[in-house]
């Protein structure tokens, strides 16, 4: 393996305890390590390393990923095969499955060709949740402000709403951390996590998931739970979580929808692309009593479009730009504190 190229997913897995090679009758499971050599270039056609670089692949590379359901209704959707046979390259951070449907915009999916499921001294697959961080449940009472980030759908301007509200309260003073908890492993919304000021940064990769897909309802719970509570132990002032895909999307809705949840996050601030989308987020939000606080994304891009929805949300919309004003987020802040955070309003 010391020519491969390594996978982002696989970031948390030192390469000398990869040293067997599984073969024949394996059967994959979500989160297990694969050795595989590149077939077809096809719409991937770059990989994301365990750095965050996306190497440029060639057909004959090697590459190490991991197995995992892949949903992304502008992309493919995909399922751990049974067996050791040809599959694809479903998404760029690293993820092995079979594509059963694509988006018609999509190229055929880059074909792999899996040489066997790394294996450790024992003989055993590796998997992510061998690997994965230390379970740390959520402390509901821990004063801090949590901010989650819901979109109406995939591209609605999730990740760069939640970029630039980690900017805004990093520049008013806040220490933030930040988690993706859910959706498919990819470098790019944990980087800009990083790079917009947050100074700990998860994502369910790090609880032991390449993706979310299919998983359980108690799969789900315990990596929110427990991605909360390993920010929580970073001691910062707020928390800001990314939703993945719409809130309609399965595992999407089924996060949002848990008591803990609930009783964790101060606000949510939704990312749509246009009025209606964001009308519906709103209703959608009150139905399951979560507090809807702004709207931003892509909607922000049409002064018209802003009216509109201001008016049909009776929420504020707000661009990229005011999320990371300091002086803008300050004047939300406060709206959202609960009384045990009042601290934090106060500082404005």
């Amino acid at each position: 393996m010391a020519a491969a190229k390594f996978s982002f997913n696989t970031r948390r897995i030192p390469s000398e305890a990869m040293v067997s090679l599984l073969t024949g009758k394996v059967s994959p499971s979500v989160g297990d390590l694969v050795l595989a050599r590149i077939t077809t270039i096809g719409q991937h056609t770059r990989l994301q390393t365990q750095e965050g670089r996306r190497a440029r692949l060639y057909k004959g590379d090697e590459v190490v990923v991991c197995y995992g359901n892949r949903y992304a209704a502008k992309q493919f959707e995909a399922i751990v095969p049974r067996s050791l046979k040809r599959c694809n390259l479903v998404a760029s951070g690293g993820l092995a499955a079979t594509v059963t449907s694509s988006h018609t915009r999509m190229k055929k999916a880059t074909e792999i060709e899996p040489l066997g499921l790394i294996g450790d001294s024992g003989g055993r697959p590796i998997n992510l949740a061998d690997w994965s961080l230390p379970f740390r449940p959520a402390n509901c009472d821990a004063p801090n402000l949590v901010i989650a980030v819901a979109g109406t759908e995939m591209d609605a301007g999730k990740t760069t709403t939640v970029a630039h509200i980690i900017k805004g309260l990093h520049r008013a003073g806040f220490g933030v951390a930040a988690a993706k908890v859910t959706g498919t492993g990819a470098c790019g919304d944990y980087l800009e996590m990083c790079d917009a000021g947050a100074t700990t940064v998860y994502d369910f990769v790090d609880a032991g998931f390449p993706s979310t897909h299919r998983i359980s309802m108690e799969d789900l719970e315990r990596i929110f739970s427990s991605l909360i509570g390993n920010l929580q132990a970073a001691k910062p002032d707020a928390i800001v979580i990314e939703v993945a895909d719409g809130i309609l999307q399965k595992e999407t809705s089924a996060v949002m929808c848990l008591p803990l949840f609930k009783n964790i996050v101060n606000s949510v601030v939704i990312s749509s692309g246009d009025t209606m989308g964001a009308k519906a987020a709103v209703e959608w939000l009150e139905r399951f009593s979560l507090p809807a606080t702004a709207i931003s994304g892509r909607v922000t891009e049409s002064r018209v479009g802003v009216q509109a929805t201001e008016e049909a949300t009776g929420l504020p919309v707000l661009n990229i730009r005011s999320l990371a004003n300091p002086e803008k987020i300050g004047n939300l802040v406060p709206k959202i504190c609960t009384p045990a955070l009042r601290v934090l309003g106060d500082r404005f």
